[in-house]
């Protein structure tokens, strides 16, 4: 199969890419490059041949040919859609929504668009892909109007799915610290200290990145009339954690380190997720992972590598720091086009 891959310099793509590549598909990557320094280990694993290009610049042109589009490039966190806004509604909404409709044009059979369980947003009880979404933030918002609008174009020659990851964890080549196990394993790491701000009690699902690019390689050779338009939690019900849970398991894997909790936090975004229907519709994906071997490994990888704190803090592996960066110093424009020198 002949696949695109939106995003493969970033945390998930950097790790789906070769496995793909591996599973004997022909792979090509598209990037903006705006992390392209954020390199944290090497993986002899490599990467994929990647088009330095804005998603929102592509044409029908560039699609034609390929069997499928996974699409993972998009502004990846809260904190950069409040940073941002409007931009963000160009970039994560309309943008995907526009890649979506040239690969139909183009005669992709194929796309998979990388939604998450962010939708939920605040939810009593367990809440399933039946249940009402209630989308908090702009980065939420724009990833249920990405379904809604992508939806109806599904039909017997285009094959969307929507994959609503739950919150990824684990380590990457492109690692990212602004996610909530990861970071609590870089401060568990270079600090010795986890200091909540919280008491901990939102609910999170949490799941490895290399179980999304599991996900993901499973959907892409599943008959196509199984998962056409179908919207799949990721993840597993195992792996609903209150935070304090993730913070208690990371203390566990890094010795001597020391943990504290604080007040109720103000924001009220809680969730727990049933992970049922994907192994209905894919009944070969299991998660192989969990918040304890995901922690150890983060914990091996900081030993090998020595990892030091003026890494961990850096903007390399954090997204908003990275693209304020280049804000501040005129490399991107205010709609985040490279803006050259």
């Amino acid at each position: 199969m002949k696949i695109l891959v939106t995003g493969t310099e970033g945390y998930l793509g950097s790790l789906l890419a070769p496995l793909l590549v591996a599973d004997g598909h022909d792979v090509t990557g598209v990037d903006t490059g705006y992390y392209k320094n954020g390199w944290l280990y090497h993986d002899v694993a490599g990467s994929v041949a990647t088009l330095a290009r804005d998603v929102r610049e592509l044409q029908v042109a560039d699609l034609a040919g390929f069997d499928a589009v996974v699409h993972m490039a998009e502004l990846s966190n809260d904190p950069l859609g409040d940073l941002l806004g409007e931009v963000t509604y160009d970039v994560n909404h309309h943008g995907s929504v526009r890649l979506a409709t040239l690969a139909k044009e183009a005669g992709v059979r194929r796309f998979v668009y990388m939604s998450s369980c962010s939708v939920y947003g605040v939810a009593e009880g367990t809440v399933d892909e039946t249940s009402p979404v209630n989308p908090q933030t702009a980065y939420a918002i724009c990833k249920a109007r990405v379904e809604r609008d992508v939806a109806p174009m599904a039909d017997e020659t285009f094959s969307p799915t929507f994959l609503r990851n739950a919150t990824a964890f684990g380590a990457s080549p492109r690692m990212r610290f602004d996610i909530v196990l990861n970071n609590l394993a870089g401060l568990a790491w270079t600090t010795g200290e986890i200091a909540m701000n919280s008491d901990g009690s939102p609910w999170r699902p949490l799941v490895h990145g290399l179980d999304i690019a599991q996900a993901i390689r499973r959907v892409l050779t599943a008959p196509e009339d199984a998962v056409r338009g179908q919207v799949l939690n990721v993840g597993s019900d195992e792996q609903n954690y209150q935070v304090r849970e993730i913070a208690e398991v990371v203390a566990e894997a890094f010795p001597g380190c020391t943990l504290s909790f604080g007040p109720p936090s103000a924001d009220n975004r809680s969730y727990k997720v049933s992970f049922a229907k994907i192994q209905q519709v894919l009944p070969d994906f299991a998660c192989q992972w969990d918040a304890r071997s995901g922690a150890q490994q983060l914990h091996d990888v900081f030993e090998r590598i020595q990892l030091d704190e003026e890494t961990f803090t850096g903007r390399g592996h954090t997204r908003l720091k990275q693209l304020e960066h280049l804000l501040s110093t005129g490399q991107i424009d205010a709609q985040l086009f490279w803006a050259g020198i």
